[in-house]
């Protein structure tokens, strides 16, 4: 019965996900122009779900800053702005460089073997969707081992809207992340902790000069 239970909750999860990040995408992409109102009639029958999956959606993107919920028109699409962008990725590439050092120290060999076992999955992959899920849990095993939980709190904020579906977005991004993941994967191998982290940054500071750049030809 637990095990049931267990699987139940984890494909609502998968679905919530999933839901966020079609959503997400459309409104990054501009399928949604800012001022749009979001029907959740109209968009769970064009997804395929029931109108539970988009209400929560609304909910993640209304604290994401995607949208906003007004009173009697429900959720409606926010402009995004390019400070926005900017200061989000500023804040990935001295936060995430930081845990990842910190998490370095604490490091087990199955942690390693295990974001090796990831990236290679990573380079198979042919579905988009499926990177942008193996890409999060990439991110995540990263910083897995920092302690200091206030700067994993900071992370998690900050990762919230744009930092989650660029390889949906940004032409070319998987193939460019595949290549720094194996620069990275590389320098953790070798206990490097500077370079990894350097690495690190300098990956995060790429994708957030390309998502904008992306985003303006909009």
């Amino acid at each position: 019965m637990a095990d049931e239970m267990n699987l139940r909750i984890g494909d609502r999860e998968m679905l919530h996900n999933r839901v966020c990040s079609v959503l997400r995408e459309a409104i990054l992409k501009g399928d949604f122009k800012p001022g749009e109102r979001l029907v959740q009639t109209e968009l769970a029958n064009q997804i395929g779900v029931s109108r539970m999956p988009i209400r929560e959606a609304l909910r993640t993107l209304e604290l994401e800053g995607l949208i906003v919920m007004q009173p009697h028109k429900g959720a409606v699409v926010r402009e995004i702005k390019k400070e926005d962008i900017q200061e989000i990725y500023e804040l990935r590439s001295v936060l995430e460089p930081m845990a990842l050092k910190k998490s370095m120290e604490q490091f087990k060999q199955t942690d390693i073997e295990e974001l090796s076992a990831l990236h290679q999955t990573m380079l198979q992959t042919e579905s988009d969707q499926k990177y942008v899920e193996y890409n999060a849990n990439f991110h995540d095993i990263l910083v897995s081992r920092c302690q200091s939980s206030r700067l994993l709190s900071f992370i998690e904020a900050v990762l919230n809207g744009f930092a989650l579906d660029t390889p949906q977005i940004i032409p070319g991004q998987v193939q460019k992340s595949n290549k720094e993941h194996g620069d990275i994967l590389e320098a953790i191998v070798e206990r490097d902790a500077d370079k990894a982290s350097e690495l690190l940054a300098q990956h995060i500071q790429r994708t957030g000069v390309e998502l904008l750049q992306t985003l303006e030809k909009k």
